[in-house]
């Protein structure tokens, strides 16, 4: 038994093996009492026997908690207003769901009394710095449980190994290749083949988007309606915001849109592999820059892409609870007042296009912008700016050959 103590232990818990085993490995080594909290994000997992398995584990009780609708509405929207991509092209499927779970798990320890919180997640990984730094904002006095960290299991068989000693019951015995990740935003794969950058990822790897060769032979054509930034309409229909991403979902499935390939830099130092499958919101953030285009000033929007790359850092790196990310989060809010009218699509083949977009208060003012002749701008006008323009250029020329 460890030195360390702990009466009553939530565990972030998935009904996993990983998960399943340490619930005996807490109570064998901290001799506490273990409740387990699990989160319904979307996942693909059947979560109906999730209970039943964690009582059977050892636990004393089991919360499962559906959180579909506030993990859209309060984390994937405002991200989305805010364009946040971490390098280029991550969706931050995996970032931004990890605050929201370890919410849930501190106000369900807070509820039943609990003095620690534990996770699953090693040592290698990012999200055990999602999980802690939430343990640390909303739940300070705390203790935290990393059992990867602490530990002699090193491997799926030392696990299973485990699991039949303290009598766990586990549905499957041989290892997954890929390790994946998946709620209502994206699928994430890792391991297997994809350890090698170099190697095509298997075609039977991808489980929610076919691939572009066998979409459909037709463009699809489609409209989704904004209000200050926040998607609310897909075709003319007004929907809520799971029943509105999962239909983003489906189209964008069957034309095999979302697909990323990517090798990222973990927090803690390391580059890893991984490919992703986010088809709804990939035709959400192609749907709403398109908008901006429209809605936003030139300085406005050069300045929140900015902003977006710091603010991908923060939730990539688990500082959803800090100061900035709230001071951020109420800059994109502000930027999104105007950001309300439709934007048109046509998915096809793996790729989305932009072909149509009208805001409700567009600063696309075609008198100016036109090519025909206007009586509008006095093209005259631009000799005199181009000369201010790029007076410190020329004072550079006329000045670099002095002595």
């Amino acid at each position: 038994m460890s030195n360390a103590t702990a009466n009553k232990v939530v565990l972030a818990y998935s009904g996993g093996l990983d998960t399943s085993v340490i619930v005996p490995w807490l109570k064998e080594h901290y001799g506490c009492e273990v409740v387990c909290y699990c989160a319904n994000l979307g996942q693909d997992d059947d979560l109906s026997g999730v209970e039943a398995k964690a009582i059977a584990s050892g636990a004393s009780a089991c919360y499962v908690e559906d959180l579909r609708e506030e993990f859209v509405r309060d984390f994937l929207f405002p991200m989305l207003q805010s364009g946040a991509t971490y390098e280029r092209t991550y969706l931050l499927g995996t970032s931004i769901a990890r605050p929201l779970i370890a919410r849930g798990q501190v106000q369900t320890a807070l509820k039943v009394g609990a003095d620690a919180l534990s996770h699953g997640c090693t040592g290698k990984g990012n999200d055990q710095v999602r999980f802690e730094l939430t343990y640390m904002a909303l739940a300070p006095h705390m203790k935290i449980i990393a059992p990867w960290r602490e530990w002699h299991i090193r491997s799926r068989e030392d696990a299973l190994d485990y699991a039949a000693l303290h009598n766990v019951p586990v549905t499957s015995t041989r290892a997954s290749i890929y390790s994946r990740d998946g709620n209502i935003w994206h699928l994430s794969h890792e391991g297997g083949s994809l350890e090698d950058p170099w190697l095509e990822p298997e075609l039977t790897m991808f489980q929610r988007t076919v691939t572009p060769e066998e979409a459909p032979d037709l463009p699809e054509y489609l409209e989704i309606g904004f209000e200050r930034g926040i998607p609310v309409s897909v075709n003319g229909e007004q929907l809520g915001p799971v029943a509105l991403l999962q239909t983003l979902n489906d189209i964008g499935a069957r034309h095999g849109v979302g697909r990323v390939d990517l090798v990222e830099n973990r927090l803690v130092g390391m580059k890893s592999h991984g490919v992703y499958e986010t088809p709804g919101g990939t035709l959400l953030y192609r749907a709403h820059q398109g908008l901006e285009e429209l809605a936003l000033d030139r300085e406005t929007l050069h300045f929140k892409d900015t902003l977006a790359i710091r603010f991908s850092e923060l939730i990539y790196n688990g500082q959803w609870w800090s100061p900035l990310r709230y001071a951020l989060s109420a800059f994109f809010t502000e930027t999104q007042k105007n950001v309300t009218g439709v934007t048109r699509l046509k998915v096809f083949k793996g790729g989305v296009h932009l072909v149509g977009r009208k805001a409700e208060r567009s600063l696309y003012v075609p008198d100016l912008a036109t090519f025909s002749e206007d009586a509008v701008y006095n093209q005259a006008d631009a000799e005199g700016f181009i000369k201010l323009f790029g007076l410190p250029q020329k004072v550079e020329a006329l000045t670099s050959g002095a002595e």
